[in-house]
């Protein structure tokens, strides 16, 4: 082999060794897992949507057999993750105990100051809490995708979160505009109007910022022959899935199913990867911890005592809320309501939804690397994918 070939022949290897390395980091789990908790989950819930249509689910609220699947054994289940990520684990929890424990004192504290001024203002508060949380997480993934491709440009940056924000927002906004609609949050009013000019102003900024996003990851396949495949495809399921859910279709049973499915799926991976991993580290502990981390390692053996745990948790509040403050799925909660329980309403309300409000502002510290040692979800060693 003469030598120019010989050299050919090494420029090739490190390119493909190269490409090798880059497809390694496309994502947080695995192919398999990203793709099915990302991609399919989406896929699911558009099927979902297609299946409740030919059955006539989009009229009214959303029926009663869509209920169990999408908002007990995910959305109210993936709040209790969190308990993996932070109550279960005694280590984490001695780390940061006053952030822990102060969290859901004070928010319940506030839930009953709120409930006691005024209903509304409670469910209001709680509505947009909750909307908060579900945009920052979609960014999330987005966060997480980039840093785990080492992409750290700021243009990038800036037209990344740009599309992954006014994805969510600009969906938000019209909702906001064309009040009343035949779905809401949690109850009836409890978001605040904005005028139609509004969401007019806002909607050609949405296209803008997802068509430079589509330009800009096109012109990085095709041209530069580097991607990022997670980031896409969670930039454009959220668009989809939030647009479909709340724009194209006015309806109780379509906003739950694109909503509820994207959101809580993913979350639901993150915790039991993270649960797994500490698992790990906790069999190779000594003596006095390994004893006191054994409920943790107990209920994260497999995926399904995972899951059986949030979904028994689920289960349970559901059936407080149920019996005392709802009344309305006696077929799965049993019909007898707890009457005594309306003068307690100002406490319990505010005790039920505890669960949420902690899960909402917790998870805006617990899965940031630098105040986290345990998350390793992306490796210090990723290599850059350099911009041009």
């Amino acid at each position: 082999m003469s030598a120019s070939s010989y050299q050919s022949a090494q420029t090739t290897d490190r390119a493909e060794q190269s490409a090798v390395a880059t497809r390694r980091v496309w994502w947080l789990f695995s192919p398999r897992v990203d793709l099915g908790v990302f991609l399919g989950s989406a896929v699911v819930a558009l099927a979902a949507l297609w299946v409740g249509a030919r059955f006539g689910a989009l009229e009214g609220d959303a029926p009663e057999w869509s209920w169990v699947p999408a908002v007990l054994l995910i959305d109210v289940a993936h709040v209790y993750a969190t308990g993996f990520r932070v109550y279960l684990d005694a280590e984490e929890l001695k780390r940061r105990v006053w952030l822990y424990a102060l969290v859901p004192a004070f928010a319940f504290s506030a839930g009953v100051a709120l409930y006691s001024e005024s209903e509304r203002m409670f469910w209001r508060a709680l509505a947009y809490l909750a909307v908060f949380h579900f945009v920052r997480q979609q960014y999330g993934w987005v966060a997480l995708y980039r840093a785990r491709m080492g992409e750290r440009d700021r243009a990038g940056w800036w037209v990344d979160s740009a599309a992954i924000y006014l994805a969510t927002i600009y969906p938000l906004v019209y909702w906001h505009a064309h009040l009343p609609r035949r779905f809401w949050w949690f109850l009836a009013g409890d978001f605040a109007g904005l005028p139609a000019l509004v969401e007019r102003i806002v909607q050609p900024v949405y296209w803008l910022a997802l068509g430079i996003y589509a330009l800009r990851s096109a012109y990085g396949w095709s041209v530069r022959g580097v991607g990022n495949p997670g980031k896409d495809i969670v930039v454009v399921t959220t668009a989809v899935c939030w647009y479909v859910g709340i724009v194209a279709f006015n309806s109780d049973y379509a906003f739950t199913v694109t909503n509820v499915i994207t959101h809580g799926v993913p979350y639901m991976a993150l915790v039991y990867w993270h649960a797994r991993t500490r698992r790990g580290e906790m069999s190779s502990a000594s003596g006095d911890r390994r004893r006191g981390d054994a409920p943790y390692r107990l209920l994260t053996r497999n995926v399904f005592a995972f899951l059986a745990t949030l979904w028994l948790l689920a289960y349970v509040e559901e059936l407080l809320w149920d019996r005392g403050v709802w009344h309305e799925r006696g077929w799965l909660f049993g019909a007898r309501a707890w009457e005594s329980a309306a003068s307690l309403k100002t406490v319990l309300v505010p005790a039920l939804a505890l669960p949420q409000i902690t899960h909402y502002v917790l998870d805006g510290f617990i899965w940031r690397r630098k105040n986290n040692p345990h998350l390793s979800l992306v490796p210090n060693a990723a290599p850059c994918a350099k911009e041009e």
